[in-house]
């Protein structure tokens, strides 16, 4: 099933993270994305490049529309001629699958 298709659940505090298999399974249909480690948490990261600040912005934008839609935000760092993300589930300290989900949209994103 592709990732940008699945629903994504509300999280709570014992919501399980993503499992080993879980992981490889959907970091296979993410290749630009890689699993980072920071502050004791896995996240997942991909730096989109821009042609300059404006698009870069305006990729920002749609990204947050869609962490307002699901009600998950990522981290966004927008600067001249690329972004930053990184989603992962605060509630849980790690990685969900809504993570891989909207990791997958955000990559829709630029299609």
């Amino acid at each position: 099933m592709q990732l940008s298709t699945i629903k994504c659940e509300a999280c709570r505090v014992d919501s399980p993270r993503a499992s080993e298999d879980q992981r490889r399974e959907y970091m296979a249909q993410l290749p630009e994305w890689q699993i980072v480690r920071q502050d004791g948490v896995d996240r997942l990261q991909r730096v989109y490049p821009f042609k300059d600040f404006v698009a870069a912005l305006a990729f920002t934008n749609r990204v947050g529309e869609i962490a307002e839609i699901e009600g998950h935000h990522p981290l966004l760092i927008t600067e001249w001629g690329r972004v930053t993300v990184q989603w992962w589930t605060h509630k849980i300290g790690g990685l969900h699958t809504n993570d891989f989900v909207l990791a997958a949209r955000t990559d829709q994103l630029t299609t």
